[in-house]
């Protein structure tokens, strides 16, 4: 490669929202009211388990940090694609990249380890209800929660310090509306490598690991829902994990079709559509799915905002 091929980076350009005139404020009215819905659904969240000591309980912890994961995940990416549609100019800085490849990352992963934690949460709960209390006691909760922050963080960091160590060419053009870690990689004019390794290696053990351990909390589940003899307990017990199992669908549904079109048909423009899912409509959807079939969490909501005890 010709050195003189190479420049510092001023500037990335972002074409996964290249909008007709005409649609732009379709567009923007869309995605700024999913931002709006997603911050206020998931704070009301936040402020509902923290008012009610009764939901004061393992699941409902996760489910707030969960609920702040999502609106930081949302904030990451949201706002600077409003700006870029709002003034026609899809252009982002390479340290803005950089950061928001990091930042993304990192509550990305956090999201898919405590959709793990959760999983085990349930499995105590259901296969263990009479060691529930002594299994998640708060240190567990809070180590679970604290270990996810330290792998996600490190995971992130490294990440990002390799993408530092590629040189690009002047001609940076990103076909998505964020930057994402692996388009990134794509564009580089040096050796990747080192990056295509690390980026397997995470997928596998960062990606793969929870889904696992997700997969075998559910199969145990599921062993012990057949065993009850009721179809009362039954119900009961399954929709006690209901939710979570519908959020880990979506979660893991749209990252995946992402990641597949991404290495099969090698066409990002074809992850954009599963990229929207994950990054934004998810965040939105998670206090909806949270809320409406949970009956502790709709009668905190509805004292919270009546502002009765």
């Amino acid at each position: 490669m010709d050195p003189g091929n190479e420049t510092r980076i001023l500037g990335l350009l972002l074409l996964g929202f290249s909008v007709e005139s005409e649609l732009q404020s379709l567009v923007f009215g869309l995605f700024l009211s999913i931002f709006i819905v997603t911050i206020c659904g998931n704070l009301l969240i936040i402020l509902a388990t923290i008012t009610e000591s009764h939901l004061h309980t393992p699941m409902y912890f996760f489910l707030s940090n969960l609920s702040f994961f999502d609106i930081c995940l949302i904030s990451t990416i949201t706002p600077k694609m409003l700006v870029n549609i709002k003034m026609q100019r899809s252009v982002i800085t390479f340290e803005g990249c950089l950061t928001q490849i990091y930042i993304f990352m990192l509550f990305g992963g956090l999201d898919n380890m405590l959709l793990t934690a959760m999983a085990y949460d349930r499995f105590v709960a259901i296969c263990h209800p009479l060691q529930y209390a002594v299994i998640m006691n708060t240190q567990l909760c809070i180590i679970l929660v604290l270990a996810s922050w330290v792998v996600s963080a490190l995971h992130s960091l490294l990440q990002s310090l390799l993408v530092l160590r590629l040189s690009f060419c002047t001609h940076l053009e990103i076909p998505h509306f964020f930057c994402e870690n692996n388009q990134i990689v794509q564009l580089a004019c040096s050796d990747t490598f080192i990056n295509d390794i690390v980026m397997y290696f995470a997928a596998g053990m960062l990606g793969g690991g929870p889904f696992i351990g997700i997969i075998f909390s559910y199969s145990k589940i599921v062993s012990s829902i057949c065993g009850i003899s009721s179809a009362l307990g039954k119900w009961k017990a399954f929709s006690t994990c209901a939710s979570h199992l519908t959020v880990v669908s979506l979660f893991y549904c749209t990252s995946l079709g992402v990641y597949l079109s991404n290495f099969a048909l090698h066409n990002a423009h074809a992850s954009a559509p599963a990229s929207v899912m994950y990054a934004v409509f998810i965040p939105m959807l998670n206090p909806f799915i949270y809320s409406l079939r949970n009956k502790d969490i709709k009668g905190a909501l509805k004292r919270f905002l009546s502002g009765k005890p």
